[in-house]
């Protein structure tokens, strides 16, 4: 336990002589425990109530002048990309509060977004929250569950226990996989978590123009407003909330949680940002690595003999690019650069909104650039659909040009190449996923409290960690640890209080040993010495090498800030002490045994996790059923299935969606057009094949039947579609391709009508325009496996 007895001592020295003490009448409450206890209910024998005298009110509240907290955390973006760390992306918003506040050049994330998340808000290592890997490729292992334990409270319940208001916004992705349905549980989702308020949404990632959004644990339908985009919706709504909690209660501090889905694939920004970076990345991103770190070393970020080490071998250098290749991977950067701009924007209205109300100098804000490196998930040649990654199918340069005056709106889904990943995580070599180099774990962070950092503009150095922030936020507001939260008893915190660091930039670090992990890449850090195995790239999904044959190298951090420079030839025993020291904290974190799987574990059954569908082959539906997440709905891939609809007809016939799953991007529908009943297969976005009958449906009641008959031989097959009415056959098909593995992280199935965008082309948009317009008396889906 890094949060010693000593610093408990501290904060009772600093609530008794700083400018955080105990408010009158929170004297003798014992925050060690919470809840905190009731005082016990005096009895009375006095008949009249006008003749007694009511005692006071008990009530938790913070410590007097503890302040407001908010975190801000963006989404795959890595150290080299804003232009406060020396990236070429404009980050005015950081870039201002950097200047009035203190910046980390020394601060680590997980590599991945779940695992960084439970981190940060518990203060624990993300084994130890059961978050080894996203959600959606848990294990039954402990360290990789999924499932956050009890005894792991998260921040958000300490402060809220303690007399805060919480509010969380955008992406959440903590919450196990088999726990998204109506039929929860629903004690890992935000407002049970600590959070009083929730907008957002639950998963990896969300389209940013037709996001799905919950209120809470209830599905909300986005404002209908001229160019809608979730970041601003977003940001409206912390605004609103941040606003009408400290109207009412002007005396109760607030802690917000503000985490982007930017910039998280799919690159989604409106083109006045794109624009802003026209030709601004033709040189390429060997030319930006290398100005990048020029930068850096002017702006006193890197010492001055940090070299910059190689690209992966399978990136090209730019000059080697054809000029297709060139036009097409200069205009995803200009996306992505204008996505991570528009997203620091919609950041500074919301300082904004909280220095309007007077707050800002009393608000501790860590504004943290990046869960983790730049994501190199977009491949070699970039996206038009991120899905094609998830299911292992490669898109072409030929193929994607067409698309370039669409790249980032509506119509695609896109992701960049795995070349820019690399230059917006300069100086590093790797990127998001690789937990065993700086560039997968190396993040950017400002810290801006005006009441209690004196420098303004300072630059700290020392080894800081995502487990770091919770620790540092109890110290801040004058808040113990607690040892018991809700009735149970809680896991020490892991992490390393940062407060001492805020005043004093040469102060001695305090964290000296940190553990990483993921999907079999490994490293530890300890007291300035890295050593690290690099087991596979972000693009290898497949066909591992043994972990047994994995290569260690080493490094000395403290005069290596790129890790540039291997010593394990030059100190072997090092190496081997190192190593050990790696398999010593991976057990005691619950880290191991290691799991280098990565598309195989996307499968509940091979990996092991619950499935609430686990062993049905059936599942039968009602109206009204919708915004099921494919993690909670019956799996129809690489098998047969039978869609049997009980519909009633109305006079002049229906229109709308009966059945779907997926959307614009890949799923399929069963829906009536003209009162006729059509069914789409829609490939990944890329194909769609449809059956469709000739003839209208007459009004009453009708059995509209799909079979759809699967090859067999593997997955992604094809098969035949037979669309029938009332037993006769009506139509029929070929399917020729199918996506093995994900439909989608966010489209959902839907009984009545088609959520967010539309598997077919030509029923419209939205919840309204897709809607059924006749009646859903049952649905029932069937599946058969085929060998």
């Amino acid at each position: 336990m890094r949060y010693s007895i000593f610093k408990v001592i501290c904060i009772a020295v600093t609530m008794l002589a700083g400018s955080i003490t105990t408010a009158p009448g929170q004297e003798k409450l014992d925050r060690t425990v919470l809840p905190i206890q009731e005082p016990e209910r005096p009895t009375y024998s006095e008949l009249d109530v006008r003749n007694v005298e009511a005692p006071p009110l008990f009530e938790v509240k913070a410590p007097k002048n503890a302040p407001n907290v908010v975190i801000v955390l963006i989404d795959d973006i890595g150290f080299g990309g804003p232009s406060t760390f020396g990236g070429p992306i404009q980050t005015p918003t950081l870039d201002k509060l950097a200047t009035a506040g203190i910046s980390y050049n020394n601060f680590h994330t997980t590599a991945l977004c779940s695992p960084t998340r439970n981190a940060l808000k518990t203060g624990r290592n993300h084994h130890t929250t059961n978050t080894g890997s996203i959600m959606e490729s848990s294990t039954g292992f402990p360290g990789n569950t999924g499932k956050v334990p009890n005894s792991v409270a998260p921040l958000a319940e300490m402060l809220r226990l303690n007399g805060y208001s919480t509010g969380a916004f955008g992406k959440w992705h903590e919450t196990a996989a088999w726990e998204t349905s109506v039929s929860g549980p629903f004690d890992r989702w935000p407002t049970h978590q600590g959070f009083d308020k929730f907008y957002g949404f639950i998963g990896g990632e969300t389209d940013q123009w037709y996001p799905l959004i919950y209120d809470g644990v209830t599905r909300v339908t986005p404002p209908k407003v001229d160019g809608y985009h979730f970041t601003t919706d977003m940001t409206n709504e912390a605004i609103g909330w941040v606003k009408a909690q400290q109207s009412m209660t002007p005396d109760k501090p607030f802690f917000m949680y503000f985490a982007t889905g930017a910039v998280h694939a799919p690159h989604h920004v409106p083109k006045e940002w794109i624009e802003k970076y026209k030709g601004k990345f033709d040189a390429g991103w060997d030319d930006v690595r290398e100005k990048t770190m020029a930068r850096q070393k002017k702006k006193g970020l890197v010492p001055a003999n940090t070299k910059l080490p190689p690209k992966p071998e399978d990136i090209k250098d730019w000059d080697a690019l054809t000029a297709d290749e060139k036009r097409l991977f200069t205009r995803q950067a200009e996306v992505f650069a204008g996505f991570l701009e528009q997203t620091d924007h919609e950041i500074g209205r919301l300082i904004t909104a909280i220095k309007d109300i007077g707050e800002l100098d009393n608000t501790l804000i860590f504004y943290i650039a990046g869960d983790n490196g730049t994501s190199a998930e977009g491949g070699f040649v970039g996206m038009y659909n991120e899905m094609t990654y998830f299911n292992n199918v490669k898109e072409k340069v030929e193929d994607l040009l067409p698309l370039i005056d669409e790249w980032g709106g509506p119509q695609t889904f896109p992701h960049m190449a795995a070349g820019w990943a690399v230059a917006f995580d300069s100086p590093f070599t790797w990127t998001k996923q690789v937990c065993s180099d700086f560039g997968g774990t190396r993040n950017g962070m400002v810290v801006h409290w005006p009441n209690g950092i004196k420098e303004k503009g300072g630059l700290r150095t020392q080894f800081g960690h995502v487990i770091d922030i919770a620790p540092t936020i109890l110290e801040a507001t004058g808040l113990p640890e607690p040892q018991s939260v809700n009735g149970t008893p809680q896991t020490p915190i892991e992490g390393t209080s940062l407060l001492y660091s805020f005043n004093d930039a040469a102060a001695k670090e305090q964290h000296t040993t940190q553990y990483f992990e993921m999907f079999g890449n490994r490293a530890v850090y300890h007291n300035g010495w890295f050593a690290r195995a690099i087991h596979r790239a972000p693009w290898q999904v497949i066909n591992m090498p043994p972990l047994e044959s994995d290569t260690w190298d080493l490094y000395n951090v403290r005069e290596d800030f790129s890790l540039s420079n291997n010593l394990a030839d030059k100190y072997p025993e090092k190496v081997v002490e190192m190593e050990a020291l790696f398999m010593s904290e991976a057990e005691k974190y619950h880290a191991l045994p290691i799991d280098d799987r990565v598309i195989e574990r996307m499968n509940a059954a091979i990996a092991g996790r619950p499935d609430i569908m686990a062993g049905r082959m059936s599942l039968t539906l009602y109206q009204g059923m919708d915004g099921m997440l494919e993690n909670s709905f019956i799996n129809v891939k690489n098998r047969s299935k039978k869609i049997t609809a009980e519909i009633e007809i109305p006079k002049g016939g229906a229109n709308g969606v009966i059945i779907t799953q997926g959307g614009r991007f890949g799923g399929w529908s069963l829906y009536m057009k003209d009162g006729k009943p059509i069914y789409t297969y829609n490939f990944l976005g890329l194909e769609r094949y449809t059956v469709a009958s000739a003839d209208a449906i007459p009004a009453g009641a009708a059995t509209v039947m799909l079979d759809f008959v699967y090859d067999g031989g593997g997955a992604g097959k094809g098969g035949k579609a037979t669309l029938s009415v009332d037993g006769k056959n009506v139509a029929e098909g070929r399917i020729e391709k199918t996506q093995p593995l994900i439909f989608s992280a966010d489209e959902t199935a839907d009984v009545g009508l088609d959520n967010q965008t539309p598997v077919a082309e030509d029923i419209g948009i939205g919840r309204d325009e897709t809607f059924f317009t006749g009646n859903i008396h049952k649905v029932t889906i069937e599946v058969k496996d085929v060998k």
